[in-house]
């Protein structure tokens, strides 16, 4: 363990973070996302008996979010008529909010199959076992200054 630094960030992930660079992106997936498919071209990272809020919040405390993009910080719509309860995105919100100068204006939403040709291009998943639907998170990398 660190001094400082949360133990949800494992080894694993804590290397998975440091590797990457300006620009790139991470996936934090519920437990119903294809996170397997989506993240074959890049690491998939199983954080079982985790949800996404916490996952968010530990790396949120060392992650920079792109500086120089409006919006840093995407989630998965929700698919018209369906009435799936998305009050998940209410706790992301408080969480940019404490950790990012921007607020909530950094947060965008992308349809769900944009979303997913997203997730494709992201240098790691992080397979959770988040049962709210519509709680996947994407976060691009910015730089320390």
């Amino acid at each position: 363990m660190l001094k400082g630094i949360s133990p949800m960030l494992s080894p694993e992930l804590l290397k998975v973070l440091c590797e990457m660079g300006h620009s790139d992106t991470i996936v934090i997936a519920d437990g119903n996302f294809p996170a397997e498919t989506m993240g074959k071209n890049g690491i998939v990272i199983r954080m079982d008996g985790h949800g996404v809020p916490e996952i968010l919040e530990a790396i949120l405390e060392v992650f920079p979010l792109d500086q120089y993009i409006d919006k840093p910080v995407s989630l998965m719509e929700r698919v018209p008529g369906d009435m799936a309860d998305v009050s998940i995105w209410k706790t992301y919100e408080k969480m940019i909010e404490k950790e990012e100068p921007r607020g909530t204006a950094v947060i965008q939403k992308l349809e769900r199959f944009a979303f997913y040709e997203e997730a494709k291009k992201a240098y790691a998943v992080i397979a959770t076992t988040e049962t709210s639907q519509y709680a996947n998170v994407i976060l691009q990398k910015g730089c320390v200054l």
